[in-house]
Parts: C-alpha cells; sequence; structure tokens
C-alpha cells in the first residue's frame, strides 16, 4: 500500500474508535438516566409501577394528646420509635396492580386506577405473599405503628380542619364513591391518600394499647381476629379522617370501602 492508503487507513480507525466510543458513552448515559428516574434515591418504582417511597427510622408521639378535635378515648398517646427503615407504596393498591397477580377482584366501583376493595385481611396477605414472590423482597402490610409513623410524615399536630378537603376524600366532598388514586395532595413525604378514599388494612391485631410511655417498633397484640383499619374512607366523617384514628374489623369481611397499602422491608 501507498502512505496515501496508509494515513487513509490510519483515519478511518481513528474515526471508527470515536464513534465506537460515543456510543458506549451515550449508552452509559441512558443508562445512567433510567436508573435515576426508576429507582434511586428515595423512591424505587416495582415492576406493577409501585412507587416504594423510603421512610426513615425515627421516633414520633403515637396516638392522641387529649384536647385534640375528634379524638377518641382509645388513642391514648406514647413515644415510638421504629428503629429500622422502610418503604411504603406512594398510594393504595389499584385495581390493575391486584388484578397482575390475583384472579379476580371484588370492588363494586372497576377501574384500573381506582383503589382496589372488598377484600378480606387473608386476601392482602396473599397479594403481598404473590408480590414478594415477583419483586424476589418481603412485601407485607404496615404495622400500626409504621402506618401511623408514615402518615404524620414527620408532624406531631393533627390536620387541621380546613386542609381536609385537599389531602382526603371522605363523606364530605366523595360524592359517595372512591376515586382514581393520587388525585388529591400528599403529605410531606410524598404518600397520597393515607386520609381517606379508602381504609387500608394493617397487620396488627386489634386491641387496647399497652399502657406503657414508650414503645420500640411495637406488633401489636400476639392474637386477635379483629385487624386494625387505618386513615378513613370515602365514606368516613370527620372523626375518622385522622391520622391517629383508629377500628377493628374482622379478618374475613370484604368491605366496599377498605383496601391496601403495601410496605417493602429493607435488608
Amino acid at each position: 500500500p501507498t502512505l496515501l492508503d496508509i494515513r487513509r487507513q490510519r483515519q478511518m480507525c481513528i474515526r471508527d474508535r470515536a464513534l465506537t466510543l460515543a456510543f458506549v458513552t451515550a449508552a452509559l448515559c441512558a443508562a445512567s438516566l433510567y436508573t435515576a428516574e426508576a429507582g434511586s434515591g428515595d423512591v424505587v418504582v416495582n415492576s406493577l409501577g409501585m412507587r416504594m417511597v423510603l421512610v426513615p427510622a425515627g421516633t414520633f408521639q403515637m396516638g392522641s394528646p387529649p384536647g385534640e378535635p375528634m379524638r377518641q378515648d382509645e388513642e391514648s398517646p406514647r413515644r415510638v420509635t421504629l428503629t429500622r427503615a422502610f418503604r411504603i407504596a406512594a398510594t393504595e393498591v389499584t385495581q390493575g396492580q391486584w388484578l397482575a397477580l390475583m384472579p379476580t377482584s371484588r370492588s363494586p366501583h372497576k377501574g384500573d386506577e381506582l383503589p382496589v376493595t372488598s377484600l378480606s385481611w387473608g386476601d392482602a396477605q396473599e397479594f403481598c405473599v404473590r408480590l414478594s414472590e415477583r419483586e424476589g423482597a418481603r412485601y407485607r402490610l404496615a404495622t400500626e405503628a409504621e402506618w401511623e409513623y408514615a402518615c404524620r410524615a414527620g408532624t406531631a399536630e393533627g390536620l387541621p380542619d380546613a386542609e381536609r378537603d385537599a389531602v382526603a376524600w371522605f363523606a364530605g366532598n366523595s360524592e359517595g364513591s372512591a376515586h382514581p388514586v393520587g388525585q388529591k395532595r400528599p403529605n410531606a413525604w410524598g404518600l397520597f391518600d393515607m386520609l381517606g378514599n379508602v381504609a387500608e388494612w394493617t397487620q396488627d391485631a386489634y386491641g387496647p394499647y399497652p399502657v406503657v410511655d414508650e414503645e420500640k417498633d411495637p406488633t401489636g397484640p400476639a392474637e386477635g381476629h379483629s385487624r386494625v383499619v387505618r386513615g378513613g374512607a370515602w365514606r368516613s366523617f370527620k372523626p375518622a379522617v385522622r391520622c391517629a384514628a383508629r377500628t377493628g374489623t374482622p379478618r374475613s369481611h370484604q368491605l366496599r370501602h377498605v383496601g391496601l397499602r403495601v410496605v417493602q422491608e429493607l435488608p
């Protein structure tokens, strides 16, 4: 080959290397952007599209103090410490997410973005088992303490009455039905519909709070036929649409205003 041919071959090699480097760089950038969008920092998105929000370990006042408007006697206040961080879904489980894993939905109002309802506590447990198998991580219902901690999102005061309409679907504004998830204003940790829309099963058996000043990682009574339901619903009046409000519901009941929200345990 002539000197001119050799120069041309060198130039082609340099160009091909530059193109290869540019392609690799672009691919790496795209992968980085995808990772950042799909699950880095405080939120990860699982294969069902659930946005799982990181909730840090911490201490809070569980229950309600005497004198809080609309409080109930069973909401005895105590200091609770959660020693482990966890992730909680930003919204209630939708019918679309439910039907991705379960054969049927008994929800009376149909819609992929509506919260699934009319399910027993056992049904909720089965959904969590199937979701755990699909994702390769442990999903479950929140304990009652985890639920209230996430609902309060760093605040100790009850929800001001003037703000209830902005954050919750309840008897005063729901027009007698559940609504698609995520339409109201989220709380300070980015969680939607913690109050109102549909009430949510928790992991704990229902019973009186222990008479103590402090607790660490409480999980409720060891046994009990009824389970704690939290958050109030589209049919609830104001006293039930509060972070401290609680009620006990038999595990077998399938109520049209009760659904679920999932928690993901962290290693």
